[in-house]
């Protein structure tokens, strides 16, 4: 397939045209006139040619608003295409097809896919994207709104299956600013044959599937108290030993026994969810 690139086409001033459009048209009026004072027959075929060629000539004539471009076509030839705004005279011939150069949002449905991990999770998220080449967008693709909206959620999809939700590594969730760029990159990259070029992509939604959210909401608890459990006892671990360097830095001695009850105390107490209840040694009743 032949690749197409936007050049610029030719045009010049719509209202020099005009002006001159109209000049032709008050020296046809002056001739017609002239003919009919003469009562001169065929000035009246003069007449209806040369209205059919100013308004031919008139066609010529358009505008283009701003953050707007129009691609000329000449007998299905590209010509080119007019990006400045305002009032412009070109080709009368070619067929002008008018593309909007303005930013544009594309929203995704939430689409369900599996992670790395084989999980079922909802995926969303928006493409700012604008149009950056005409002849791209108008030859290339057959609709590249249509191509915009198909391959960012193909991009979507590609990027969701290839990083678990949630894990300690890079994950969608834990993520996100990376994920984005990625994303980004990943669009750009299939919408440049359609001359699009993207200002941002973003996820909007993320979440595990309805049939596996309470489970995967368990799993989730479950790993932060293990994580939080190991970082308790990590501390009652320190505590315990600044206890036992302390009581030796002041010259008190403890056997194995006595140090072991003393450990076993220290991490019972600095450990359990409960309020330690301490335990008074009074000695016994017989001597």
């Amino acid at each position: 397939m032949r690749e197409i690139r936007e050049f610029s086409a030719w045009r010049t001033s719509g209202f020099l045209a005009l002006g001159l459009l109209l000049l032709a048209l008050l020296w046809l009026g002056w001739a017609v006139y002239g003919g009919i004072r003469e009562r001169e027959v065929f000035y009246l075929w003069h007449l209806l040619g040369s209205l059919l060629a100013l308004g031919l000539l008139a066609g010529g004539l358009f505008t283009v608003q701003p953050n707007e471009a129009v691609a000329l076509v000449f007998f299905g030839r590209y010509v080119g295409s007019v990006r400045e705004e305002g009032f412009h005279y070109a080709n009368p011939l070619a067929l002008r097809r008018r593309v909007s150069l303005r930013v544009h949002n594309f929203t995704s449905d939430r689409l369900k896919v599996n992670d790395a991990q084989g999980n079922p999770i909802e995926i969303a998220a928006v493409v700012v994207w604008r149009v950056v080449d005409t002849a791209q967008a108008l030859f290339q693709v057959e609709n590249h709104q249509t191509f915009v909206a198909i391959q960012s959620e193909a991009a979507i999809r590609a990027l969701a299956s290839r990083y678990p939700y949630d894990a300690e590594g890079k994950s969608l969730r834990g993520n996100p600013e990376e994920i984005a760029e990625e994303l980004k990159a990943e669009v750009q990259e299939r919408l440049k044959v359609a001359g699009v070029e993207v200002l941002e992509a973003r996820l909007t939604h993320l979440a595990y599937a309805p049939e596996v959210a309470q489970a995967m909401l368990r799993r989730q608890q479950a790993l932060a108290v293990v994580a939080a459990r190991r970082l308790i006892v990590e501390a009652a671990v320190g505590m315990v030993k600044e206890a036992l360097l302390g009581l030796e830095a002041e010259g008190i001695a403890l056997d194995e026994e006595r140090r072991a009850a003393m450990v076993n105390n220290l991490m019972v107490a600095l450990v359990s969810e409960a309020q330690a209840q301490p335990v008074v040694n009074v000695g016994t009743l017989y001597t």
